[in-house]
């Protein structure tokens, strides 16, 4: 796949002969600073080359720096490359103080050019990849903000990491309390468009007379108390990301104009006939089975095709092996902070109630049993009567269908256990288990799972 390169030029003669010599790059020719805009919304180019002398003062520098400062303003990562006559260098080193990467004087050499261009790349490459592993950095979460450790949970987040740079619609599934939110946000903030707003959007929360001027905005005078011009949650999320969370709440009669906009991406407001270009990342969300809303004819079936291009689902606590008590550390560690409390953990039968507990709420509910459990513990351990579980039919709903599956799950959970409860210390971790180092060690890669050592 070419990678995207930005020329803005106004001579039709360099622009033809830059077109053709840049290798391993798809060209895009801009002649002005709007076009140039237009193309850098479009395409996102990790590099630009641009000429100090644009129209309308081809024979200053005014527009060309103006050009430059629009760049930067809109992906401050860009590499932009003055290209500039021998008189014009004193500007043009007055634009690396701007932010420029470099300057190039004419007349062109294409062969010089294309390796300014490539070393460019190379290092808009590699930035982005220290500001992902950046992002990574964060204890041992596999993306901000997401507690787990769980192989369903890890083979969630690698798809996240996967699909985050592309412009791809994404649709989340899951049930409530799974943690959609958290994902739109992490996809939003790994993206080329997280220089923009996130703006998220409730279809379930708001009335269906209201919602079409909530996302499409309106006119002044469209209705009875529209006393001025207003945009919607599209026109915010320009440049950004729209998130539309319970999308399948979504009436029908807006379904139509939502598919409009995602196939033209243009929208026009209530009780306006101007219409009005958009460039965003579109996720959706929601908790109900779209496919079953097709078929009662509740949910478009070309809406569907366009909001999921890729599927992201999400499994529900329950099935997310050792997380529960990830979390419930993660929400005790959270509370003792906000509620000045100093306790040191769940004792071990408390422990042993998590795991077991189906967790119908999801992640939403342990973060408030947790709460509540912090709030009423009297001594320095979380106990059982403090979480106040009910777990009636919750390991006869989880059992595993063999004996063998059971044992597997059983050695599987107990190691788990015994790896959170002492914070990843090997030593301890097998002393507690009754096993030597390499026995645990080997323990470890049979069921795949992962220690970082605080010896």
């Amino acid at each position: 796949m070419l990678k995207p390169l930005l020329v803005v030029e106004d001579d039709p003669g360099l622009q033809s002969q830059l077109r053709w010599c840049f290798d391993g790059f798809e060209v895009q020719i801009a002649g002005n600073r709007t076009e140039a805009m237009i193309l850098m919304r479009r395409f996102r180019p990790r590099v630009v080359t641009l000429d100090l002398g644009l129209p309308p003062d081809p024979g200053g520098v005014t527009e060309g720096l103006a050009t430059l400062t629009e760049i930067l303003q809109f992906a401050p990562e860009t590499k932009v490359i003055m290209v500039t006559g021998n008189d014009d260098r004193r500007n043009a080193v007055a634009a690396i103080g701007l932010g420029a990467y470099d300057f190039y004087l004419k007349p062109i050499d294409a062969e010089v050019l294309t390796l300014v261009v490539e070393r460019a790349h190379r290092l808009s490459e590699l930035e982005s990849e220290n500001r992902h592993l950046q992002q990574q950095i964060r204890g041992d979460l596999p993306l901000r903000g997401v507690i787990a450790a769980s192989p369903q949970m890890l083979k969630v987040c690698q798809t996240v990491e996967k699909v985050a740079g592309t412009n791809a619609s994404v649709l989340i599934l899951g049930e409530s309390g799974t943690g959609k939110e958290l994902f739109a946000r992490a996809l939003h903030e790994m993206s080329q468009y997280a220089q923009g707003a996130l703006v998220a959007i409730n279809c379930a929360a708001i009335p269906e007379n209201l919602l079409e001027s909530e996302l499409f905005g309106y006119e002044k005078g469209a209705f009875t108390g529209a006393s001025k011009q207003t945009r919607g949650k599209i026109e915010y999320a320009d440049s950004g990301t729209l998130f539309l969370d319970e999308i399948g709440d979504l009436p029908l009669s807006l379904q139509a104009k939502l598919l409009r906009f995602l196939q033209e991406r243009v929208i026009e407001r209530v009780g306006g006939r101007e219409t009005i270009a958009v460039d965003l990342r579109i996720i959706c969300a929601t908790h109900q089975n779209l496919q079953a809303r097709i078929s009662e004819g509740l949910f478009r079936e070309d809406l569907f095709y366009r909001i999921s291009e890729i599927t992201i689902t999400l499994p529900p606590l329950r099935e997310r092996e050792g997380d529960a008590i990830l979390l419930a550390k993660a929400f005790l560690n959270k509370f003792n902070e906000e509620l000045g409390k100093s306790l040191r953990g769940f004792t071990k039968d408390a422990i042993e109630e998590i795991e077991k507990y189906h967790w119908p709420g999801n992640v939403r509910e342990i973060e408030s049993r947790v709460k509540r459990a912090a709030i009423m513990a009297e001594g320095q351990h979380i106990t059982i009567s403090d979480l106040d579980l009910n777990l009636v039919d919750d390991e006869i709903q989880s059992a595993p269908a063999t004996l063998q599956e059971a044992r597997l799950r059983a050695e599987s959970q107990v190691i788990r256990r015994a790896l959170i409860q002492f914070d990843g210390n090997i030593s301890l971790a097998a002393k507690e288990l009754g096993v030597t180092r390499p026995t645990l060690y080997g323990l470890l890669e049979k069921y795949h799972l992962k220690a970082v050592s605080k010896e």
